[in-house]
């Protein structure tokens, strides 16, 4: 429709208010109560405009076609006025001190020409409340508009705030309103980034000096925030989300929006360093590299190409993934190159290649908008992707059922209309039985069945041997549960699957994400339209994009086979000389390789492999075998102790590049801080190491090396840093710089040999161990909320004020059973070792269960988790540890 603006004529959707109208002119008018992210509230009226014939408040008015709206209409501009100058008037002076961008308050007094108020009264002197490490306080600026109340409701989803008191006295209050730190806070920001008047701000914003500001994606989980880092003196003032980003959409996480401060940690490397006389010391660069390439080049002399091996990274740029596999192709000659998605993701590259023909996920997170029943499958979503888990409560929240399969009761548990606690290891079954019970109910979609699909026989007779009863056995489940989760997930017109590493990470991990694809085939809810398709959802910010890029042993860039000799000729035309046809190393045989001696020197990228694999015993056995070790890193981690070199790495935050987020967008990233000391990004290390050994890799810039990569993928041939600048974030495939990328994939077919989607009979496996008599507990390992990963980068912020440490959840039965109290010292047994951690009695594990996470250093989780791995793709059963508890001595 179409609605004039003082003279400006805009269009606007049906259900746009005349605030959307004014702001289609892109006019300016003060609204103190209301947030684009958040529903009207038409409480603050200084957005008074005459529509028509009346004075209204245009943030809660409808507009209309043909309306004429006049924002300087005199007794329309004056009530305005008036009502700034009232909330002026309950202030203290230093309400109008803000930097105007900082202060939707100052900028509306600007707008209206207010300096002082001409009321007269009260002020408040309620005080500061800065308990918590980010959030922070000041009540006396606080207007009562309520929008930090209605972000933490309506888009984190936490409901922690309120107003309290009546009339003049109303405040915004945290939890039971003690202390903000105490309260059920999760850190997002939101209702920071919301506030009109700095009543809530951070740390860095406190000090009022300008800032600049670059615009950049998140360098934590894989859902790929695009933030606004703000620095100021060469360090980060503050992140804030980026407001109508397409994936966030102005929203963020304690990580992303504030645990920043590791980039400047004292501990930062900042020169080479080499071992001399078994110590790590300091060096140049010279030596470094000089060293690097005697070493690389007499092993390489002395025992072929494949006694070299290279781990790269999903924290790095694609262009940086890009740039390692070219060079340990054509440099070094072996395609002994692989990536941390080997220990998380490789069975959704493998499954979903194998069930629709590529690897990654089906539709785009816009699609979750539109979904009646999510299907959430091993995944924790409101602590390891907290931006995606906040939008799965708002679906829930506008009427979506929620079905959860987890082994522990999370967050999300407690609002789902079933919640099956699957004992560890029972994927396979419980979604062969959801199958069955779709097939006897004929809860199908027939025709895509008939038409788009393969092996459909083959699944029904399988899974006739899992009926509810057998399923619910093996899983430890309500039969009547695993019926009502599959009635849902059947009825429902738009399912959504959504999982995470509760599925891959197991000894049949691939068989896990081959029968939960069956479910969303069964229904036709993949590559049809409207469909809401599968999420899988990475664990670290660029694990989609590193094997996109090729950092894998069997793949080139896009996922293009090394064993396919016209694709080698291609690349090898390109980049002038012979790339190795036999397929490398994966990560867990490169351990093995060093310690029967046919691996001889690993180069290790952005990983701190020591923590982060499993048993780490043998990691470290595997390291200290090998000839030669390089470590490139930010800090000096437990692998970098056992280098040879180790080489000072930049942070995301000091990147040029690309990462590729969880639903397949390549987003760009953007350095707004230099790296400190001599460190340098991994892609200008590589480059370094390379020219050292003679070779020159081309691709001097991160852009060159997507345009070259671009030109050899066809999935890629769309896009470009210039591309992604003017567009924005885009999908692959992306395969003409003149036509759009693929948002939904296998709308016109799907990318398998027949172009059908194909069933997959598998039938349940137990896992790679089970608890017996002498190891009668099952350990599960995943994440908090807090931290990250190894917590190299959030160990080093003031989110350990909010989690200082690590401690092991079990039932309370099994407390009991031990003599273990809240807070008491437990010992964790495995076959592979042992760790001791503090206990925490809670209902949240089922009897027999525990679970804990490997963010600290001290407890060496990762000590303990058994070496099994997934049977196709080689990644490991973190999520399956058979364990004995002994109790210490209370604390």
């Amino acid at each position: 429709m179409h609605v004039l603006v003082e003279e400006a004529s805009v269009t606007v959707p049906d259900g746009a208010t005349v605030l959307d109208a004014v702001h289609a002119a892109s006019a300016d008018l003060p609204a103190l109560c209301h947030d684009e992210r958040l529903s009207p509230r038409g409480s603050c009226r200084t957005c008074l405009v005459r529509a028509g014939e009346r004075v209204v408040a245009a943030c809660t008015t409808p507009a209309s076609d043909g309306l004429q709206v006049r924002l300087n209409d005199p007794v329309a501009r004056q009530a305005a006025g008036e009502a700034v100058e009232l909330i002026v008037s309950e202030l203290p002076e230093r309400a109008l001190d803000l930097p105007s961008e900082r202060s939707e308050l100052v900028r509306a007094c600007a707008h209206f020409g207010i300096t002082t108020s001409s009321f007269s009264g009260a002020e408040h002197e309620r005080g500061l409340d800065h308990s918590h490490p980010y959030v922070k306080l000041d009540r006396d600026l606080c207007i009562a508009c309520g929008r930090c109340v209605a972000m933490c409701a309506e888009v984190q989803g936490t409901f922690a705030l309120e107003l309290t008191g009546r009339g003049f006295g109303t405040v915004v209050a945290a939890g039971d309103g003690g202390p903000w730190v105490s309260s059920p806070c999760v850190g997002c920001g939101g209702c920071v980034d919301s506030c009109p008047t700095g009543a809530l701000s951070e740390p860095g914003l406190l000090d009022l000096r300008p800032t600049t500001t670059t615009t950049t994606t998140c360098g934590y989980c894989g859902v790929g925030c695009t933030l606004d880092v703000h620095v100021r003196d060469g360090a980060v003032a503050a992140i804030t989300p980026t407001h109508r980003a397409p994936v966030n959409r102005g929203h963020a996480c304690i990580k992303g929006r504030f645990a920043h401060a590791f980039s400047r940690a004292d501990d930062r490397l900042t020169a080479p360093l080499v071992r001399r006389d078994d110590q790590l010391v300091e060096t140049t660069w010279d030596d470094a590299l000089s060293t690097i390439a005697h070493r690389l080049s007499s092993i390489r002399e002395q025992h072929g190409p494949d006694a070299i091996a290279m781990i790269s990274s999903a924290r790095a740029t694609n262009e940086e993934n890009y740039l390692a596999q070219k060079f340990i192709r054509t440099a070094v000659g072996t395609n002994s190159i692989d990536n941390c998605s080997r220990l998380c993701h490789a069975p959704s590259a493998a499954g979903l290649t194998a069930s629709f023909g590529l690897a990654g996920g089906t539709n785009p997170l816009d699609d979750l908008d539109r979904t009646d029943c999510i299907l959430l499958v091993g995944a924790n979503p409101t602590e390891a992707h907290p931006v995606v888990g906040a939008r799965i409560k708002q679906r829930v929240m506008a009427g979506a059922r929620l079905i959860v399969v987890d082994p522990r009761r999370i967050e999300l548990a407690a609002l789902a209309d079933v919640h099956l606690q699957a004992r560890p290891g029972s994927n396979v079954a419980v979604f062969n039985a959801i199958a069955r019970e779709l097939i006897e109910q004929g809860q199908l979609d027939h025709d895509f069945i008939e038409h788009r699909t393969s092996h459909f026989d083959d699944l029904a007779q399988l899974v006739q041997g899992y009926p509810p009863g057998f399923a619910a056995e093996i899983a430890s489940v309500p039969a009547a549960d695993l019926v009502e989760a599959a009635r849902l997930f059947g009825r429902a017109q738009r399912p959504v699957i959504v999982y995470g590493l509760g599925i891959t990470e197991h000894a049949h991990g691939t068989d896990g994400v081959r029968t939960l694809a069956n479910l969303a085939i069964l229904r036709g809810s993949v590559g049809t339209p409207g469909c809401c398709g599968i999420l899988p959802l990475r664990g670290q910010n660029n694990v989609q994009g590193a094997s996109d890029m090729g950092a894998l042993p069997d793949v080139l860039p896009g996922y293009q086979p090394v064993t396919d000799t016209s694709i080698r000729d291609r690349f090898a035309a390109r980049w002038g000389g012979e790339l190795p046809e036999r397929p490398g190393l994966r990560i867990p045989q490169m351990f093995d390789a060093a310690i029967s001696g046919d691996l001889r020197a690993l180069h290790i990228i952005g990983e701190d492999v020591v923590r982060s694999d499993p048993n780490a015993h043998h990691v470290r056995t595997a390291l200290r075998a090998c000839d030669f070790v390089i470590c490139q890193d930010i800090f000096r981690s437990e692998t970098a102790e056992l280098a040879d070199v180790v080489l000072p790495a930049a942070s995301f935050l000091e990147k040029d590049g690309t990462f590729v987020n969880f639903d397949r967008r390549f987003q760009r990233v953007r350095p707004a801080l230099t790296s400190p000391g001599e460190s340098a990004t991994d892609f200008t290390i590589v480059h370094r190491i390379a020219n050292a050994l003679g070779v020159d890799l081309g691709c001097r810039t991160p852009a060159e090396a997507l345009d070259e990569c671009a030109s050899l993928t066809p999935i890629f041939a769309g896009l470009s840093h210039q591309r992604l600048d003017a567009e924005g974030p885009l999908h692959w495939p992306c395969q003409a710089a003149d036509r759009p990328s693929t948002a939904v994939l296998y709308l016109d077919g799907f990318a398998t040999p027949n172009g059908r989607a194909a069933f997959a009979a598998r039938p349940y496996l137990p896992p790679g161990e089970q608890p017996d008599s002498q190891y009668p507990y099952t350990l599960i390992t995943g994440r908090r909320l807090e931290h990250y990963n190894t917590g190299s980068m959030t160990r080093r912020t003031q989110n350990t004020e909010l989690l200082p440490d690590e401690a092991l959840e079990l039932h309370p039965s099994d407390a009991a059973h031990l003599g273990v109290v809240e807070g008491a010292d437990v010992t964790v047994t495995s076959r592979w070792g042992q760790a001791t951690l503090a206990a925490h009695v809670t209902r949240d594990v089922a009897p027999g269960q525990v679970f804990t996470s490997f963010h600290f250093p001290h407890v060496a989780v990762n000590r303990v988790t058994s070496p099994h791995t997934d049977a196709v793709t080689g990644c490991p059963e973190y999520k399956v540890t058979a364990v004995d508890i002994g109790a210490e001595v209370s604390r």
